[in-house]
């Protein structure tokens, strides 16, 4: 692809070209080297000529894209304005109201997959708002657009593929597919190898769109959780309080000892009673910053003494969490929010 053909396209050019030499010279023979490899790939994969044509159809480099994969916020929320921030009142409210609207799905959810309603709400209202997050890009130029940035060409390449495919499967036109900067899709923010892997036809109409058909999203959610081993009869957290002179570097969750363990560390129950003797092996999870401490104080039933900061005890289902989302601070929150939601 020459200059004067990407001329042609006028507007796209514009987008692409213009806002790309803003940083410097865009790339022509690169970029048009990315469709060609996607048009063989896609093609000795079985894709059909007519998903293919509609993916290389005037595809858009989108500099903000770049520019949000360059600069993704190293700001790091304490543990308690993380979880004002993601399990506050209007999300429990609104969790609470979806929840009346769709019974039935989550019944069904549940005696399928073995995922409680109030979990899979907390997983809806953590990655969509229950779906009121409105996706801003188109996901192919998303995705031709991180392959072009190069820092991880090999996966955003595979995410295109995987998309074509599902679009080819399920009749969708790839144009109409949108999603976040980062590619992930639908209600519960799937990126498309995990979609193929684990996607679920709710409502058997033989297709599997998570964007517009909610029953289809939360059955593939529910999917997903059940083959990460969700046990509908374990515990996600429990919150507890630690002494000051604690060891700060084991909230991590990485390490795990046994409940009657954690007691002899001087952990205890948010009302400052001993824990249960109990040999169940679990982990904790805290702010490991002692400069933080002062917003998680929570006083004695006296209230002369500070008892201690809450941290969280954390069960098997907890690591299973961050099999989706790697990050103690959503974990928590996921708990928070479902226990909140019963």
């Amino acid at each position: 692809m020459n200059k004067f053909c990407v001329c042609f396209f006028g507007a796209v050019f514009f987008v692409m070209f213009g806002a790309a030499h803003a940083n410097g010279d865009f790339d022509f023979d690169r970029w048009d080297e990315i469709q060609q490899n996607i048009r063989s790939s896609a093609a000795a994969d079985g894709v059909s000529q007519t998903t293919i044509d509609a993916t290389l159809k005037n595809p858009v480099f989108i500099p903000r894209i770049v520019y949000n994969d360059k600069n993704q916020s190293e700001f790091k929320l304490t543990m308690s304005e993380y979880l004002n921030r993601t399990t506050g009142a209007t999300r429990v409210k609104t969790g609470r109201e979806m929840a009346k609207k769709y019974p039935t799905l989550l019944n069904k959810t549940y005696n399928k997959y073995g995922v409680p309603k109030h979990v899979m709400l907390a997983f809806w209202g953590m990655e969509s708002n229950y779906g009121a997050t409105k996706s801003a890009y188109k996901l192919k130029d998303a995705f031709f657009t991180l392959m072009y940035d190069g820092r991880r060409e090999k996966f955003f390449t595979n995410q295109l593929l995987a998309l074509m495919k599902i679009a080819d499967k399920n009749k969708l036109d790839i144009n109409n597919i949108y999603g976040s900067w980062a590619g992930a899709m639908g209600h519960f923010q799937f990126i498309p190898t995990t979609l193929a892997t684990y996607g679920a036809d709710g409502n058997n109409d033989g297709k599997i769109d998570i964007i517009n058909n909610i029953s289809d999203a939360m059955f593939s959610a529910g999917n997903y959780l059940n083959k990460l081993g969700w046990n509908a009869n374990e515990k996600i957290i429990q919150p507890v309080l630690i002494p000051y002179d604690f060891d700060f570097g084991l909230l991590n969750g990485k390490k795990k000892y046994s409940i009657s363990d954690w007691s002899k560390m001087g952990v205890m129950n948010t009302d400052g009673s001993p824990l249960s003797r109990d040999a169940t092996v679990v982990g904790i999870v805290g702010d490991m910053d002692a400069d933080t401490s002062n917003q998680n104080l929570v006083p004695s039933p006296d209230n002369d003494v500070v008892a201690g900061r809450v941290a969280y005890l954390t069960y098997p289902n907890f690591y299973r969490i961050k099999k989706w989302n790697n990050s103690n601070w959503y974990a928590i929150a996921i708990g928070v929010l479902s226990e909140k939601l019963k």
